[in-house]
């Protein structure tokens, strides 16, 4: 969020009025500013593609012509967009190429016009057991429900199939514990935002597979719904209306306070819509008691 810097007091009213020309410190006026605006990453970015572009323009017509020089320097300065854009993602730990979370990221920034709500990487009570890394890599919340969406990347080379709805291979490798880990994710969303909230709130667990080949749309194993990382957006968006705008907004408050981000480096761009970042205690505050009121009965 950006954060408005205040005015020079000179400037305001009932003060006296500097009559030099440069500004603070004898600097001439704007340069602060400018100075500021070549420590934004974006804008020195912008500066190395101009300079690289501008040197292989001059290559290029040396060795070519101007023509040519000036193509490959579009061409150059398309290409590095381009890499960049498949980089860009809200949470560092998922800014490279081969990150499946990344790539779910970004189908779901197209559903928020629909009036759904994403949060990335928000942190939640780990099992006993260790089944569990404690953390959601995408919970959605919109009027078709709350899902959370965990992102996976596999060997393409292997082959995915199910058996009964109740196991599913990749390969010869059982994934259970894959299916067993969303699924405790889900769970425990669920009963950590109920209590915030005050009322069942069902979290559907999923998990999107990027690499190999999925020979079915959407199936559902071990109560875990499965599918090609490149449906997750048109998974959520042919599902029937279940939540008003209201119960949306409520739910999506409640997971922001309630489930902290992951990384909390990260926490003031992890959100589809801004807001005051919680704490990394209210979760297991949350937690502790949901444990104990299902301890009284």
């Amino acid at each position: 969020m950006a954060i408005m810097e205040r005015g020079d007091t000179n400037g305001a009213r009932g003060q006296p009025q500097e009559t030099s020309v440069g500004g603070p410190q004898g600097r001439p006026p704007g340069r602060g500013s400018f100075d500021e605006l070549l420590k934004q990453p974006r804008v020195r970015l912008w500066l190395w593609r101009a300079g690289g572009a501008i040197a292989l323009a001059l290559v290029a017509s040396i060795l070519f012509s101007v023509r040519i020089g000036i193509t490959v320097a579009v061409l150059a300065v398309i290409a590095d967009v381009v890499r960049w854009s498949r980089k860009d993602s809200s949470v560092p730990a998922w800014q490279k190429s081969s990150a499946a979370e990344r790539r779910t990221e970004k189908q779901l920034r197209s559903l928020e016009k629909g009036g759904y709500h994403v949060l990335h990487a928000r942190a939640v009570p780990r099992d006993d057991e260790g089944v569990s890394d404690g953390r959601i890599d995408h919970l959605v919340i919109g009027p078709s429900g709350v899902y959370a969406i965990d992102s996976e990347k596999w060997d393409k080379r292997l082959p995915v199939r199910t058996l009964s709805h109740r196991k599913l291979f990749h390969g010869p490798f059982n994934k259970k514990d894959r299916l067993d880990e969303a699924r405790w994710e889900a769970e425990q969303a669920a009963k950590i935002i109920g209590t915030r909230v005050g009322f069942d709130v069902p979290v559907q667990a999923s998990v999107a597979i990027y690499g190999p080949s999925i020979p079915w749309k959407v199936m559902r194993v071990r109560d875990v719904d499965v599918y090609a990382g490149n449906r997750a957006r048109g998974y959520l968006r042919r599902r029937p209306k279940v939540l008003t705008e209201t119960d949306i907004m409520r739910i999506y408050q409640a997971a922001q306070k309630a489930l902290p981000p992951k990384y909390p480096d990260a926490a003031a761009h992890l959100d589809s819509a801004p807001t005051e970042t919680a704490p990394a205690q209210p979760a297991a505050a949350e937690a502790q008691s949901v444990r104990a009121s299902e301890g009284d009965k």
